[in-house]
């Protein structure tokens, strides 16, 4: 996937495949953010954000920051032809609706159910769900993106979910910096193995059973 890339581009680089030309796309923040480096010139897609902005561009360079134009984190963003404005309620709405089409989320575990934990640990102060909760309910197709094991080398797909849910049986598909799982009625399915990681590490790191595809790829 290119040399010198690390883990969370090769993580971006691969959700990218998932995001079609026409799409509208809502980003988490941290590793999801880096997906639009790895879009083709001619994939044309209106990135959504809670704040407001329909239509988000690259990131302004230094000094070309405008202080009234950024994502849903805070961080500076740049518009696109064809971007719109509007009240959080209004872009609350349109996740609501189901007008979002794509995801990609960022998670603290993923059951093999599909049920998702991203917004508290308890005891711990965080900044809220923002809209966590709207999105994995109503998004047409939810992406998780995360490492497969936490700070404590524990598996973030489990059996259950430990942590407070964000939304039941929402994920579509889980990309890791080991491997790429569907979610499944059956079960989740194994279908690529990120290098340098084998099938059998991945069985290893996951505190949930696996399917095995017939057809598993590795990604260089």
């Amino acid at each position: 996937m290119g040399v010198g890339m690390n883990s969370r581009e090769k993580m971006a680089k691969r959700a990218a495949q998932e995001i079609h030309h026409g799409m509208i796309v809502n980003l988490g923040i941290g590793i999801p953010s880096l997906i639009p480096n790895y879009l083709s010139s001619d994939c044309s897609v209106m990135f959504h954000a809670e704040n407001g902005i329909l239509g988000m561009g690259p990131t302004p360079g230094v000094g070309e920051e405008n202080a009234h134009v950024c994502n849903a984190a805070g961080y500076p963003v740049t518009t696109v032809a064809g971007s719109s404005y509007c009240d959080s309620a209004i872009a609350f709405a349109m996740i609501r609706r189901g007008l979002v089409d794509v995801t990609v989320l960022g998670a603290l575990e993923v059951s093999e159910g599909g049920d998702l934990a991203n917004w508290i640990v308890p005891g711990k102060r965080v900044p809220g769900m923002g809209g966590a909760m709207e999105l994995a309910e109503r998004a047409k197709k939810v992406i998780v993106v995360m490492n497969h094991c936490n700070k404590n080398g524990e598996s973030k797909i489990v059996h259950k979910c430990s942590l407070p849910l964000t939304a039941k049986a929402c994920v579509n598909l889980i990309i890791t910096d080991q491997a790429v799982i569907q979610v499944t009625k059956k079960g989740l399915l194994l279908t690529e193995v990120m290098a340098p990681y084998t099938i059998h590490d991945v069985i290893r790191h996951t505190n949930a059973p696996l399917l095995i595809s017939d057809h598993i790829k590795t990604n260089e």
